[in-house]
């Protein structure tokens, strides 16, 4: 498909600068907290681990670690734990969606309805963005999953080309700016575990973008990579295509855009894919499973154990200024899970 210039800056331009134009995600001071998950090869998460067994390394230099806390297995922090369920019928085909419901449903009745964590709901359709307060009550969110469904969208944007993969990518983000709004007035650890196929990416090799585009990118960029870190928010990616799509390059090429951006003359529209975001934030991106229950709960397995470390990060030369991170863990067999990376302010 042939496009101009002025389409492809109608459809960036005009989605991409959501997060920086309301202003609901402000930037941190330098110090920096991180929720560190370590596994082992079988990706069992660990406990017993001390302060001394860590190296927190920012652009390849280690830093002092200036405040520790070990949360061990069978602990229940204060404030709790969240979990924040998204059902995604934007982007999800119908069957894609058939399966959200049913697998949805079938977690939260789960040991009679009684959940492990507070959960929450956001049902993501064309008219908008809604949320079900968090409970431990499975049964009374299945209810709100019930009533949710009749704002099913009835029509498809997969077959409206270039103009409908915007209009997804504008919703799709408007949602998840909500979402982190929402996150941010909740004190603790939250997990976002999205329901989708993730959004289009927008990105190859018939599309160029302007240098309006790629700064509309990359302040986006920022104001997400910082808003998923002060809400405290793990992001994970669930694809309920499952096995379908387990054979097709779309559940890999996320992977060529992990790497963080450090200016916007780098950028490309899938640096934002929720794949991305979501290995990027700590999480996982998880695919080419039928078996969407056993994915939700692998995610949540993540707080059977962790650690929160913090540090103080070095005064940046400009603003958005891009910082690499790693936690090393000092024990054979262990690696850790965490933020990969975050942009500092002067």
């Amino acid at each position: 498909m042939t496009m101009s210039r002025g389409v492809r800056a109608f459809v960036f331009v005009a989605a991409l600068p959501i997060f920086a134009q309301q202003g609901a995600i402000p930037h941190s001071d330098r110090r920096i907290t991180l929720d560190v998950v370590v596994t082992d090869k079988a990706g069992k998460a660990q406990s017993g681990l001390q302060q001394n067994d860590f190296t927190l390394v920012d652009n390849k230099l280690p830093q002092k670690i200036v405040s520790f806390q070990a949360i061990p297995g069978g602990a229940t922090p204060a404030p709790p734990v969240e979990i924040i369920l998204v059902v995604d019928r934007v982007n999800s085909s119908f069957a894609g969606t058939a399966n959200e419901r049913q697998q949805t449903e079938k977690f939260l009745r789960q040991n009679g309805g009684q959940l492990q964590w507070p959960t929450s709901i956001a049902f993501v359709s064309d008219s908008g963005t809604t949320m079900q307060s968090a409970t431990k009550d499975g049964n009374a969110l299945v209810t709100a999953l019930e009533q949710s469904d009749n704002a099913l969208r009835t029509t498809s944007r997969r077959s409206q080309g270039f103009y409908g993969a915007g209009d997804q990518l504008d919703l799709s983000l408007k949602a998840l700016n909500g979402v982190v709004d929402y996150a941010t007035k909740i004190p603790g650890r939250k997990l976002l575990v999205w329901l989708s196929p993730g959004w289009p990416l927008l990105s190859g090799p018939r599309v160029e973008l302007s240098s309006k585009d790629q700064q509309g990118i990359f302040r986006t960029i920022v104001a997400i990579s910082t808003g998923l870190r002060a809400a405290g928010i793990t992001l994970y990616s669930i694809d309920p295509s499952g096995l379908a799509d387990a054979a097709g390059s779309r559940v890999t090429y996320y992977q060529e855009f992990l790497k963080g951006v450090s200016k916007p003359s780098q950028v490309q529209a899938a640096d934002l894919a929720l794949q991305v975001l979501a290995v990027q934030s700590g999480g996982r991106a998880l695919n080419s499973s039928n078996d969407m229950v056993s994915q939700i709960e692998s995610c949540i397995a993540d707080t059977n154990a962790w650690y929160t470390l913090s540090f103080d990060s070095p005064p940046a030369d400009g603003p958005d200024e891009y910082h690499k991170l790693e936690v090393k863990v000092d024990r054979p067999g262990l690696t850790a899970r965490t933020s990969t990376g975050y942009y500092a302010q002067p």
